[in-house]
């Protein structure tokens, strides 16, 4: 070959050269533009305010329970049959004005960098308040229950929209398009080859495993079946061979303020636990799988509401009565519910106590084994997680009562809808009312009642003669005069 010839190819090679690394260059900015939604993580927001943390922090769950983001956001609208009103505020769940999302729902992103949905402890303990139909200026209050929130309706409002034809990549997208999701072409691919497919898969499983409710009556607002999804969905028990006698612990979310006194204490409404760390952890596996809780979150909330103080009653008290209801209540109520009583935390024998048996009975001795298998080689700070304080129990435990005048219905099974009515013989305690109301009722120390409808939305009717219902026992105070429950009620809103 010529010098000639040689000289003439050079500039043909260098350009080539140049040309491969602006072409590699492009490719390699597309291909990181294209995975970069999946690299930067959105990690859960740590609230410097504690409360804020409890509405809206994580407490873990983003690989093993979370629920795609923009799946979630669209749902409401694409399933909107589905629901009893508008979103998911007309299953109870409280909106605050300068959050996209209510109460209890968090956004961040799972190891694979998809943005999902997680829900946390306020879904059941936080709760609202008005004085009156006419207030516009609710309250809403950490730590108490959860009285408009029908967990069970969204669950099915989860798993039936999953076995709709209508959950699937093709009518979904759309949707999230318009929403504003922004995908880039990979995102639009992994959307729709694998995240929705896979979404649609694990809703369906849990439709599997909460198919015991359909043997079950409705919870309504406020109250859940604690332990029987912890069979199927955590320990695998199998739903066809649930007995009947497992099927009726349908129960009110308790309040969890104030844990201090209450650490050493039987726990949960059977006092099947007198651990507070555990009962903490259980409640959190409603909603977290054991490998990917957040206990420094958890640790962060246990200590906070170690010393959260009860809410005080807002309205007017008569302070003259109720001195003389602290005289009844030290009589007939003291030895049961205050720390220097004497039976605080002891299990009353269903046979004493008489209330309905049905969520003592779904907690069995098969349940309790496996949960003291629960965390088992895992620690945290150097300890050892693992359960070791469940055990099967044969009545209800008492328990302080403090904030009293906020934790209605009353009862475990939420079946006795005031504290004036719970202070009659059960044949005089209404057979049915109204769940779900977030008006107080001053007189009768409770939510009211009677009310079913408010400007369209719909409340839940309780029938106290369906399984697991029955307002049948704790007698205490059943026979005193007019007067004095008048006394002892009015006590009872200092607590």
């Amino acid at each position: 070959m010529s010098q000639n010839s040689q000289e003439s190819s050079q500039p043909f090679i260098a350009i080539s050269k140049r040309t491969f690394l602006i072409i590699t260059a492009v490719i390699l900015a597309i291909a990181l533009w294209l995975v970069s939604p999946f690299l930067i993580h959105r990690y859960p927001i740590k609230y410097a305010n504690i409360d804020e943390h409890f509405r809206y922090g994580s407490i873990g769950g983003e690989d093993s329970d979370g629920i795609p983001y923009w799946i979630v956001k669209v749902m409401p609208t694409v399933f909107a049959d589905k629901l009893p009103g508008e979103g998911l505020t007309s299953l109870g769940f409280i909106q605050e004005p300068d959050h996209e999302l209510p109460i209890s729902f968090v956004r961040s992103t799972n190891s694979l960098g998809i943005e999902v949905i997680t829900q946390n402890c306020a879904t059941c303990h936080v709760g609202i308040l008005r004085e009156s139909a006419t207030d516009k200026n609710r309250k809403i209050i950490s730590a108490m229950p959860g009285i408009t929130v029908n967990l069970q309706g969204f669950i099915r409002f989860l798993t039936e929209s999953a076995a709709d034809e209508r959950f699937s990549a093709d009518h979904l997208m759309p949707y999230i398009n318009a929403a504003g999701a922004n995908f880039n072409p990979l995102e639009k691919l992994v959307y729709r080859f694998i995240v929705i497919p896979r979404t649609r898969e694990e809703l369906l499983r849990q439709r599997h495993d909460f198919s015991f409710m359909d043997k079950q009556p409705l919870y309504g607002p406020g109250r859940v079946d604690t332990f029987t999804s912890y069979k199927t969905r955590r320990y695998g028990f199998p739903v066809e061979k649930l007995a009947d006698t497992e099927l009726d612990g349908i129960a009110d979310y308790p309040s969890i303020w104030n844990q201090a006194p209450r650490q050493n204490l039987s726990l949960h409404w059977d006092g099947n636990n007198n651990d507070g760390s555990e009962r903490n952890r259980t409640a959190a596996l409603a909603l977290v799988a054991p490998t990917t809780i957040d206990f420094d979150s958890l640790e962060r909330l246990r200590n906070w509401l170690m010393d959260l103080e009860a809410p005080k009653y807002p309205y007017e008290i008569d302070y003259a009565l109720a001195q003389k209801g602290k005289l009844i209540f030290d009589n007939y109520c003291a030895s049961c519910h205050t720390e220097t009583g004497g039976r605080l935390g002891e299990i009353i024998p269903i046979e004493e106590i008489k209330t309905d048996r049905g969520r003592m009975d779904s907690y069995t001795y098969e349940l309790a084994s496996n949960q003291n298998l629960t965390f088992s080689g895992i620690t945290y700070q150097g300890i050892d997680q693992r359960f070791s304080h469940f055990k099967k129990t044969h009545g209800y435990t008492n328990s302080l009562l403090d904030g009293i005048w906020l934790r209605s219905p009353y009862l475990h099974n939420g079946s006795v809808p005031t504290l004036r009515d719970l202070l009659q013989k059960p044949e005089a305690r209404p057979k049915t009312f109204y769940r779900g109301y977030d008006v107080f009722d001053q007189e009768n120390v409770g939510y009211v009642s009677n009310v079913g409808e408010e400007n369209g939305k719909q409340f839940f009717f309780y029938d106290t003669e369906l399984p697991g219902n029955h307002n049948t026992g704790h007698l205490y105070g059943t026979d005193l005069a007019s007067n004095d429950q008048d006394a002892l009620l009015e006590y009872l809103k200092t607590l």
